[in-house]
């Protein structure tokens, strides 16, 4: 292990756009089954409360006595906008391309508004007290999408009778997304610009732990990360999951082992992926050695190692990993 240059000496931090995003798949229960039905048959639902009122979008629950509610209202496609704002650059993933509105409306029949957009063209031509309808998606599906977004009038707008022989809505899977630019720590792009040369590089105080990644301060005590270590790709699985269970966007055919690796000279477990054996043959105290990928695909991430194999050296005592379980 060789130490490297202070954190104050290196290059300007790492700076890039940052995109998460994950499929947010749920159950709906009979309430909401039955609301995303019916608007996928191009008809609006709601659902009575104690006191008498029509809750829509439906309540499972009553807001009053908290018991469950199970007496569905139709309600009208048309309705009363009761509050209003103009969102003039619409974003990614939003219901229109074009300036519009975000609007509570309550719809004709219901005692409670929703929220949606209203293609009003100009922030001139919507007011409080505007009536509007629903304008319908092509492609009904079972979603809160399936009205595409609200129009200035309230003339219901025609549409295709619904096929009967389609199964009830039980599943909603709604994408989401966020997308930040992300400035790294000066551990971390140190740590990252490591990576891109092939390298593994950790940080610790004086004398102290090493923390793999590298990071900003010691955890346990707060103080700062000055130094920065060289470590080699070879390391002991401390604990690790066999994954059995397919999922959406899984890129390995399970089962396969994730596990978490302690790099020797480091003091904290970092997770990867163990191959190159059978999965009920992983271990803990397994000695493993990273497999890079080509260096032509490397970058700035973990996953220039493509995974950790065994290294065919014995298991290490359990002594020096007990700790990281």
């Amino acid at each position: 292990m060789q130490p490297s240059p202070h954190t104050e000496d290196r290059e300007p931090p790492l700076s890039a756009p940052l995109k998460l995003s994950f499929d947010y798949t749920r159950s709906v229960g009979t309430v909401l089954g039955r609301f995303f039905t019916e608007l996928r048959d191009r008809h609006v639902v709601g659902i009575r409360g104690s006191d008498g009122r029509v809750l829509v979008p439906p309540a499972e629950f009553d807001p009053v006595t908290y018991a469950p509610l199970t007496e569905i209202v139709p309600v009208a496609s048309v309705g009363t906008v009761t509050s209003w704002t103009w969102q003039p650059e619409p974003l990614e993933g939003q219901p229109l391309d074009r300036p519009f509105a975000w609007a509570l409306i309550t719809l004709d029949g219901a005692d409670t508004a929703l929220i949606h957009a209203v293609d009003a063209g100009s922030p001139d031509a919507i007011a409080t007290g505007a009536r509007v309808h629903v304008h319908w998606a092509d492609e009904p599906v079972g979603a809160i999408t399936d009205i595409a977004y609200f129009e200035l009038g309230d003339t219901p707008e025609d549409a295709p009778e619904a096929a009967l022989d389609r199964d009830p809505v039980t599943m909603i899977v709604t994408p989401t997304s966020m997308e930040i630019q992300h400035t790294a720590s000066q551990p971390e792009s140190t740590f990252l610009r490591a990576l891109e040369e092939g390298r593994l590089v950790g940080a610790s105080t004086v004398g102290g732990k090493v923390y793999f990644p590298a990071r900003e301060a010691d955890p346990s005590t707060g103080q700062q990360l000055t130094e920065f270590v060289e470590l080699p790709d070879k390391g002991t699985v401390t604990t690790f999951a066999i994954i059995n269970i397919p999922f959406a966007g899984q890129k390995i055919k399970p089962p396969y082992v994730a596990a978490y690796i302690l790099l020797d000279g480091a003091d904290i477990p970092f997770l990867h992926l163990v191959t190159e054996i059978e999965a009920a043959d992983v271990r803990m105290g397994m000695r493993v050695e990273a497999v890079w990928k080509p260096r032509e695909e490397w970058g700035l991430g973990i996953d220039n190692i493509d995974h950790f194999r065994p290294s065919g050296e014995p298991d290490a005592e359990y002594d020096t990993y007990k700790h990281h379980q």
